[in-house]
């Protein structure tokens, strides 16, 4: 009995084949859910559709002045007060002051020629007005004794005390006493005279700043000699070049059928090559009432309504004629990108940022309309690129290729 009960004890493998295959085919489920929803996802992020064309541009930095121009043009800046400082006597350079960029007021000493003849000549034009003016008090005393003498005779013949003879040559003495006076005093003025001419020589040999102004060039050395025509082929005839840095103006060069768009006190704003990106407030100063025939233009000159010591002479520069003045506010660049690279989705503004070969939606707020640009004020940064008018089927995540791949 008990072994019959043992025979029937036997394990029932169909119920456990089954289970193993419930689990396969869970599993084969699965990894087929799997790859529809990734080739769902490729097919949603555009991998195996065609990638759009699309034209790109770049977000920059534009200044409000671009949307107020209403005429360019271009020239260079000119210092009004310049000078080439040389010397009125001929000489030889045994000094010199300054440098390159060294600041000079008016009247200070720049350099000097070598002067010990002028010297010594002016010493020897004081010693003769010495001597003039000690001679002119000798005969000054000589000439109020002849006045006394003369005054007694006259009391003396009066009275019959003496002859006639000795008034007349009493007379005599005082006027040839009057007129050593007279000539002692002209040789006291001719030697004044010769004195102020010998420090006239002097002061040539040391040669001073006009007007206040910054050296721009230094166009002699110690040794050379300076002279005012320059006859010699090795003699130098400026010794420095100086400029009145307050005198700068941009001379800019416009078109003659341009010129009714530019008035005296128009508002500008001046772009130097150096610094392109600053800009600086100008107005217009004047324009030269003649015309260049070969380039049918007519000169405008500019000025700088704020000094900046990086202005410099003879830099190139761009001028904008405004409309109107500019605000505070509207001195600073913006950011900002071609108005149709903005698209409204739904409530909201947007950008397609290209990364790589991808379209990305980046959000923005925008503010002033400047032309055709817009400015960002944020959602971008300058120098990302962009789509530029973006078609609907670009969307987020799209595969794009800009016009010239």
């Amino acid at each position: 009995m008990a072994n019959e009960d043992l025979s029937q004890l036997k394990i029932d493998k169909s119920g456990a084949a089954l289970s193993r295959a419930g689990r396969k085919k869970t599993v084969y489920i699965a990894l087929a859910l799997l790859f529809i929803i990734i080739i769902g996802a490729v097919f949603l992020r555009g991998i195996f559709l065609p990638a759009v064309t699309v034209e790109a541009t770049t977000a920059g930095e534009i200044y409000p002045s671009q949307a107020l121009t209403l005429l360019n043009a271009s020239g260079y800046v000119v210092a009004q007060r310049k000078a080439a400082v040389a010397s009125k006597v001929t000489g030889r350079l045994i000094s010199i002051s300054v440098e390159e960029g060294d600041a000079v007021k008016k009247g200070d000493v720049i350099a000097r020629l070598e002067n010990e003849d002028s010297a010594a000549a002016q010493q020897q034009a004081s010693a003769n007005l010495e001597a003039s003016r000690a001679e002119s008090e000798r005969a000054k005393a000589e000439l109020q004794d002849a006045k006394n003498n003369l005054a007694r005779q006259k009391e003396l013949l009066a009275k019959d005390y003496i002859s006639k003879l000795e008034y007349d040559s009493a007379e005599a003495r005082y006027k040839k006493a009057a007129a050593g006076v007279a000539s002692a005093e002209a040789a006291v003025r001719a030697y004044s005279a010769a004195l102020h001419g010998a420090g006239v020589a002097l002061s040539y040999t040391y040669i001073r700043a006009p007007f206040d102004a910054v050296v721009l060039t230094k166009d002699a050395d110690i040794g050379d000699i300076v002279t005012p025509i320059g006859a010699a082929a090795t003699a130098k005839a400026a010794v420095v070049t100086i400029a009145d840095m307050d005198s700068l103006l941009v001379e800019a060069d416009v078109s003659e059928s341009n010129l009714k768009q530019v008035k005296v006190g128009e508002p500008c704003e001046i772009q130097l090559d150096a610094f392109p990106d600053v800009r600086f407030r100008g107005e217009v100063h004047m324009i030269v009432p003649t015309a260049d025939r070969a380039k049918a233009s007519v000169m405008v000159k500019v000025k700088f309504l704020d000094k900046d010591k990086r202005v410099l002479p003879e830099m190139s520069a761009k001028v904008a004629f405004l409309e109107r003045p500019l605000n505070p506010e509207e001195l600073k660049p913006r950011i900002a990108v071609k108005a149709s690279s903005v698209v409204t989705r739904g409530d909201r503004k947007l950008v397609f940022l290209l990364k790589d070969d991808t379209a990305v939606e980046a959000p923005v707020t925008t503010g002033e309309q400047l032309g055709e640009m817009v400015e960002v004020l944020d959602g971008i940064k300058k120098g990302d690129r962009v789509v530029l008018k973006p078609a609907d089927k670009v969307k987020n995540r799209t595969r794009v290729k800009t016009a010239e791949q």
